[in-house]
Order: structure tokens, then sequence, then C-alpha cells
């Protein structure tokens, strides 16, 4: 991730094809290590490329992956509020044995 960055930093910066030793640079001056292997296969990627192409071709990709918060079915109770309040008892029981099992974790914020 930091070798894409450091690439699109380069680009922005004016340069619109950055070498290998443009972005170990850019990366020794936050002193973070360049991996000259990530470094190459970057630069075999997008040789050639448009990086605002690659960006575009790239927001399509992640808009046809799935994040998460998927719709939630809630039946409608028919048994009244007193058939309901068996449920939630339930829930916070087991609830409450999920953040007790947490505890376990050798060692305490309020300690």
């Amino acid at each position: 991730m930091k070798v894409i960055a450091a690439y699109l930093l380069a680009v922005l910066g004016g340069n619109a094809s950055p070498s290998a030793k443009d972005l170990k640079s850019i990366l020794g001056c936050v002193g973070a290590e360049a991996d000259d292997d990530r470094i190459e296969l970057l630069l075999s990627q997008v040789e050639g490329k448009d990086i605002t192409e690659l960006i575009a071709a790239g927001r399509e990709k992640l808009a046809s992956v799935p994040a998460g918060g998927g719709a939630v079915a809630v039946a409608a109770p028919t048994g009244g509020a007193a058939a309901a309040a068996p449920a939630e008892e339930k829930k916070e029981e087991k609830k409450e044995e999920k953040e007790e099992s947490d505890d376990d974790m050798g060692f305490s914020l309020f300690d």
C-alpha cells in the first residue's frame, strides 16, 4: 500500500512516470522501507497506463464488492408484546455471556 501511495504522490506532484528511484526517495523521506520487488511489480503493472483510468477501473471493481450491512429481516410479532419479551431476554443473556468471555484477555483498562 505504501508503494502505491508513493506512486500516487509522485504523480500528483507532477511526475507522470515515476521511477523506482523516485518512489524510494519518497518512501525514504517518511522513514518507510522500500521493497524493491514490490516497486518493480507496481511499475511493471502501471507502465504505459493513465493513472486516472486505473483509478476509474478500480472504482468500478470496488462498486461490485459487497460492503456488509445487509438487510435484516424483522418478523412482525404475532403473539403480542408478551411473546417478544422472552426472546429479548435470551438475546441479553447471550450478549452478557459474550462480554464475560472477553474479560479473560489478561488485562483490564480500568485496573
